[in-house]
């Protein structure tokens, strides 16, 4: 039993091994990319739209709407970030139910590069959103002390990306592989399922932690503006109620007020 595809060396010149990790990385991101271009090749904006246009729309306004509640921001420049991560793990975490697949999120390397990308991707937005000097005095708030302990906090909060997607991935294979040795088949294919629905929950976790990780460096720049939020109702002030009880009583009068001819 490989406990992860880091394990599986499909070929080897010199130093230099192909393991299974490489080569499913690579199936992934061919069929992610192969099926973006499929999709998106031929766009429709009429009132009938195929159904894997629908699908693709629902997924990117799914993930846009999750992305401003958490950032409680109106733009979708995070958007492709986070959009990819989700989709690449979701992805490799489903295809780990293809029998002879082995999910890259199960290693650790996978992991640790996908936490990495979200390590540089904190200052990027960070830079972008607030600039480099706005930015970097954020460590040294409210006291220069605090900087080694701001440093720590942004390592290890990398790590622990790392190794809770990595754990999680990796510990439901070795159950499922425990459980069909000891018990009928039936029950591993439960506990399949049920790796199924953990892993699009450790994608949704993951992609979670990245946008409050991105959210959180981005500063007062990016939240929403007040003029893009619809303007408050206009209070109703004591002088127009005033004017109108008045208008409303001479109303009454005038029709209570019998006619003479």
């Amino acid at each position: 039993m490989t406990l992860t595809p880091d394990e599986i060396i499909l070929a080897q010149w010199g130093p230099l091994r192909l393991n299974a990790t490489i080569v499913f990385t690579w199936i992934v991101m061919a069929l992610l990319v192969g099926g973006s271009w499929l999709v998106t090749r031929n766009l429709q904006t009429g009132p009938t739209l195929r159904r894997r246009q629908t699908i693709l729309e629902g997924i990117v306004v799914l993930v846009s709407a999750q992305i401003r509640d958490i950032s409680r921001s109106h733009n979708d420049r995070y958007l492709p970030f986070i959009g990819t991560l989700f989709l690449f793990i979701a992805l490799s975490n489903l295809l780990g139910a293809v029998p002879g697949f082995q999910s890259p999120t199960g290693s650790l390397s996978t992991t640790a590069a996908l936490a990495i990308s979200v390590f540089f991707a904190v200052p990027f937005f960070g830079i972008r959103n607030q600039g480099a000097r706005a930015y970097f005095h954020q460590y040294i708030e409210p006291n220069p002390i605090l900087l080694p302990f701001n440093i720590i906090g942004e390592l290890s909060r990398t790590l622990s990306l790392a190794v809770r997607l990595f754990g999680n991935i990796m510990s439901g294979s070795m159950i499922g592989a425990i459980l069909l040795t000891f018990v009928p088949l039936i029950f591993p294919v439960f506990m399949s399922i049920l790796g199924l629905l953990t892993g699009m929950i450790q994608a949704y976790i993951f992609s979670v932690l990245a946008t409050v990780f991105i959210a959180s460096s981005a500063g007062p720049q990016d939240r929403a503006h007040p003029a893009d939020e619809p303007p408050p109702p206009a209070p109703i002030s004591s002088s127009t109620t005033t004017d109108s009880s008045a208008t409303t009583d001479s109303n009454a009068t005038t029709k209570g007020t019998p006619t003479h001819g």
